[in-house]
């Protein structure tokens, strides 16, 4: 079912990339769902995850403007005012909440993959945890400075800007892993291929992998 949502504002943070708030409308989610998001008087929407937390008093999502894409495209002209019409929250990307703060969490994402675990570390702050996100240029590490930069990595292959150069699969392999370690992956589908196979290679059971493909 469909519900149309007021556009508060939206925050630049690249050359292509922003976050669009807008009311929350006491909409109940878990931290990994996802919208689907569309303006109002426009028949295509597409999905975003929910980059803001289970208690913020507004919801966000984090959008990269594609060159040829309809949705991101509108997405990037809405001005504070602007109607949205959504549908959700949907998606079950989610924390296990009996091993939340048992357990260690590896969350692996590349671009903006990152937005559910935005989510994700913003509303459970005791997680412990270890982001790696894999981008071109440091300009894309959207708001690293919401994370704790001890368990934040940033990988980027084009620059030597992160904190380590390459892909996130290079720096990946160069680790070892608690095998009780819970693994999200979230990117795109041959990141998420090669990722499962290197966990899996390094004994972290089938069943301890989630993953969430992310174009």
């Amino acid at each position: 079912m469909e519900n149309t949502y007021t556009v508060q504002e939206k925050r630049i943070l690249s050359a292509s990339a922003f976050v669009l708030r807008f009311d929350r409308n006491n909409m109940q989610f878990k931290a990994g769902q996802y919208l689907s998001v569309g303006l109002e008087n426009e028949s295509q929407a597409r999905d975003y995850s929910i980059y803001s937390t289970e208690f913020d008093p507004f919801l966000e999502i984090l959008v990269k403007e594609i060159k040829d894409g309809i949705v991101s495209n509108q997405l990037h002209q809405c001005k504070r005012g602007d109607l949205l019409r959504i549908a959700g929250p949907k998606g079950t990307f989610l924390l296990n909440a009996e091993k939340m703060y048992t357990h260690k969490h590896l969350f692996v994402a590349t671009g903006t993959g990152i937005s559910p675990f935005h989510s994700h570390i913003k509303s459970h702050p005791r997680l412990d945890y270890q982001l790696v996100h894999g981008v071109s240029c440091a300009q894309d590490a959207y708001e690293k400075s919401d994370y704790n930069k001890k368990r934040y990595i940033l990988c980027t292959s084009k620059e030597k800007t992160g904190n380590f150069h390459g892909r996130t699969t290079d720096y990946l392999k160069t680790q070892t892993f608690d095998k009780n370690t819970l693994c999200y992956l979230c990117g795109n589908g041959d990141m998420i291929f090669e990722v499962f196979e290197i966990l899996t290679s390094r004994g972290i059971p089938i069943e301890n992998i989630h993953t969430e493909i992310y174009y």
